[in-house]
């Protein structure tokens, strides 16, 4: 049976943050996308999957205040620590795996950049969005890029599901209405492109339109 947890430690063991091929030296769309949402500088907002990926870095010199970062290995979260120095300590760590992930409070903005698509399983892509609809509030923002129709079958020896905005809503249900998606073709560390595809959702009541 295939360890995640294993799988992501190793990853994270045997090559530097920067040498990963999603490794980005600045997030700009994330970034964009997050500054579109308009959430205040003190709402809290989650990075999932952030592994050791610098946005956080960015959203405190931005001065957001309230932030967090989930990621299934040890050694991301220590490395991105390590990198961060004092400014670790105000930000809140989950080590944790996404499909098993029990939020201890309501965040404002959830940001996830390559970890959904690696969710092959139904029944994970289904306790990931058990986990997304528990941790945000209502009204509150997601930020969710995958692999494009067109871009990688495969990351990190692993299988991943490319995705379009049907294919996204359809997983997401109707708890989510959809604000707008964008393309990107990520530059990776070894100079391949692989086209991304960013999707900004905004949480809703149930059937709002009936």
């Amino acid at each position: 049976m295939f360890d995640r947890k294993k799988h992501w430690g190793n990853v994270y063991q045997e090559k530097s943050p920067s040498d990963v091929s999603w490794y980005q030296k600045e997030p700009k769309l994330s970034l964009e996308l997050i500054r579109c949402t308009q959430v205040a500088s003190n709402e809290a907002i989650i990075d999932v999957g952030g592994g050791a990926s610098v946005l956080v870095d960015h959203l405190c010199k931005e001065c957001f205040t309230n932030l967090a970062v989930l990621d299934i290995s040890e050694n991301a979260i220590a490395s991105a620590k390590k990198r961060l120095g004092d400014s670790a300590k105000s930000i809140e760590w989950f080590e944790s795996d996404i499909t098993q992930f029990d939020a201890p409070q309501k965040f404002s903005l959830w940001h996830d950049r390559a970890l959904f698509h690696f969710l092959t399983d139904p029944s994970d892509r289904k306790s990931y969005v058990k986990a997304l609809k528990n941790a945000l509030r209502p009204e509150g923002h997601l930020i969710i890029a995958t692999f494009a129709i067109g871009g990688p079958e495969k990351c990190s020896g692993l299988e991943i599901v490319q995705y379009d905005s049907e294919k996204m809503i359809a997983e997401l249900g109707d708890n989510f209405e959809l604000v707008e998606e964008r393309n990107e073709v990520h530059i990776t560390p070894a100079n391949k492109e692989q086209k991304f595809i960013f999707f900004r959702f905004l949480k809703v009541p149930k059937n709002r339109y009936t």
